[in-house]
């Protein structure tokens, strides 16, 4: 399984061997003692486990296997977190990117009650490694999920639109799973703590947490390594060969080394390209872009968001955004789906929050990024063992900074011999992209492209 030509992971515009700038990557580089940089691998390794990509699954499996006392090697082809693990959104969410009623008919009750039982538990595990590894990544309580609106007029504060679907659903999650942390927030709800003309209604999540992820995921790398996990940056994978009935062990090819081992867990989400491709046709990569303002200060801040929760809204392209711990806005907002980042990131995130926040239209921008996510036709995670002694969860399709260390934990939980809670999660419908190797990129923008058209008629 060749995976040489990894078009995102060696784009020209990206930072080989560097994390990209960003201002998550200010505060980590400008601590007294930033991480240093890990040795590359060399030579022949043999390892119980190898973990390739040093993102959120992979950190978080190599944890938990080296706690079980497993030989772990994790290989990263830049730095830890250097990914969409260290440069996301930091909304570390509730559910799936679906509904849970929708998803209990796609998949049946049952399995559906598991696999809310497994999101929930995810926040739990990351409030737990969080707390027992004192890892400092401002993590903060709530998250609203707010509609998109700009052009509704009503004569009364609750006729909004899709408000009779938001109370469903929240009655549903309180009804069937017991989870009575959502609020119902109507126009003038929304108004107090969202300084924006466009939101119209939504939900608070009380239950929901927002982190700075590099410093997250930075994190569990250190505590995976004081377990006794070995990482090695600088190493990308360029060839993984399962084991079979003839080759007992499997092996992963770095420039300079090769690693020997009895299982491999892939954890690239949109960084796979080509090196497994089964689950390449599966996984489809989108690039999603972010901007820090300058500092507002704390009271500008507060007016602004209030309550300092995080929020994301309706649109097909979300903008999601929240307040920093130096009084800055973090705005997400704009997409693509080529290999390469627009030249002026500033510029493309600065339209879509000056109509968010008209009254930040003119704010300075110290700080603008991007990263690549991974998405499924169904928007929902896919979890593989697509050759034996290979694992694989990759396509979070946004909500990856809850469930990929749980993807990393179950992932660590099957090589134990416990699968119930990835045999779960594999059963989670995910079709192939349409149109073969060669033409599913380009289906996906046309599609991707019709979708954000929409965002900008308001239809």
């Amino acid at each position: 399984m060749s995976g040489a030509s990894r078009g995102l992971l060696f784009a020209p515009d990206q930072s080989p061997g560097a994390y990209p700038p960003s201002w998550y990557a200010a505060q980590l580089l400008g601590r007294a003692n930033p991480p240093a940089v890990r040795s590359a691998a060399v030579g022949d390794l043999r390892a119980d486990v190898c973990v390739v990509g040093g993102g959120l699954t992979g950190v978080s499996a190599a944890l938990d296997l080296a706690d079980a006392g497993r030989r772990v090697i994790l290989l990263e082809a830049h730095r830890i977190g250097w990914g969409a693990s260290g440069r996301n959104g930091g909304q570390l969410g509730s559910g799936l990117n679906m509904g849970q009623a929708a998803l209990a008919k796609r998949i049946g009750p049952h399995d559906a009650q598991h696999v809310w039982e497994i999101t929930e538990a995810a926040k739990a595990l990351a409030i737990e490694r969080i707390t027992s590894h004192d890892i400092a990544c401002d993590l903060t309580p709530g998250i609203a999920h707010v509609v998109y609106a700009p052009n509704h007029k009503a004569s009364r504060d609750d006729a909004w639109p899709g408000r009779d679907e938001v109370v469903r659903d929240v009655a549903y999650l309180a009804q069937t799973h017991g989870y009575d942390r959502l609020d119902v927030l109507d126009t003038a709800a929304v108004q107090d703590r969202i300084a924006s003309p466009c939101y119209v209604g939504g939900t608070l999540d009380h239950g929901a947490w927002h982190v700075d992820p590099l410093a997250y995921v930075t994190g569990l790398a250190d505590a995976a390594e004081a377990a006794g996990a070995t990482i090695h940056e600088a190493s990308p994978a360029v060839r993984i060969t399962p084991r079979s009935a003839t080759t007992p062990h499997a092996r992963v090819d770095t420039p300079a080394s090769t690693v020997t081992a009895d299982h491999v867990i892939v954890a690239c989400n949109g960084y796979l390209d080509d090196l497994v491709p089964r689950i390449a046709r599966r996984v489809m990569p989108i690039n999603n872009f972010i901007a820090a303002t300058e500092p507002l200060g704390a009271e500008a801040a507060e007016d602004l968001i209030a309550g300092n929760i995080a929020v994301a809204d309706s649109n097909f392209v979300i903008n999601y955004f929240r307040r920093s711990s130096d009084h800055r806005l973090l705005f997400g907002g704009g997409e693509n789906y080529s290999y390469r980042f627009p030249r002026d990131i500033a510029a493309l995130v600065r339209k879509p929050l000056g109509r968010i926040f008209p009254q930040l239209a003119d704010v300075r921008i110290d700080h603008a990024w991007g990263g690549t996510l991974a998405i499924t036709s169904s928007r929902l995670p896919l979890f593989r063992q697509p050759a034996s002694g290979l694992w694989s969860a990759s396509g979070f399709s946004g909500h990856g900074v809850a469930l990929a260390p749980m993807a990393g934990r179950l992932i660590a939980k099957a090589i134990e011999g416990e699968t119930n809670g990835f045999d779960v999660m594999s059963r989670l419908p995910t079709l192939p992209f349409p149109g073969g190797r060669h033409l599913r990129h380009p289906l996906l923008v046309l599609a991707m492209s019709w979708y954000a058209l929409r965002d900008r008629l308001g239809v």
